[in-house]
């Protein structure tokens, strides 16, 4: 399978636990829940984007879902960026910033693959 199209199909699990489960979200994020009660409704937003970005990657086709997929690196820089920037203001501590940074890296490296593989 296409590293790119993996990648849309978990945004469309990630983003549907995300979204049914925001609690358990914070958690594996390492996250303040109970500290932050707005925390779910960010986690529920983080969701319903994964799900909306995964799925128009998935249902795409030619130049549509290859611009899909460049969006979704987009994305997936702009999520690296903030785990570092959260660990730099100590937001969070730097294992967390660290663990939180690493899958939107991954996801950076499987969405150019797939690019350069013929999205």
């Amino acid at each position: 399978m296409n590293p790119a199209l993996g990648l849309a199909a978990a945004r469309v699990v990630i983003g549907s636990c995300a979204l049914a489960t925001p609690d358990l979200g914070t958690k594996l994020f390492r996250l303040d829940g109970p500290g932050n009660p707005q925390l779910p409704y960010m986690t529920r937003l983080f969701g319903s984007r994964e799900i909306a970005l995964g799925a128009a990657t998935l249902l795409a086709t030619g130049a549509t879902r290859r611009n899909l997929v460049l969006a979704g690196i987009a994305v997936d820089v702009a999520d690296a960026a903030a785990a570092w920037l959260a660990g730099e203001a100590r937001a969070v501590d730097r294992t967390t910033a660290a663990l939180l940074t690493a899958p939107a890296v991954a996801a950076v490296f499987a969405g150019a693959a797939g690019v350069a593989a013929g999205t």
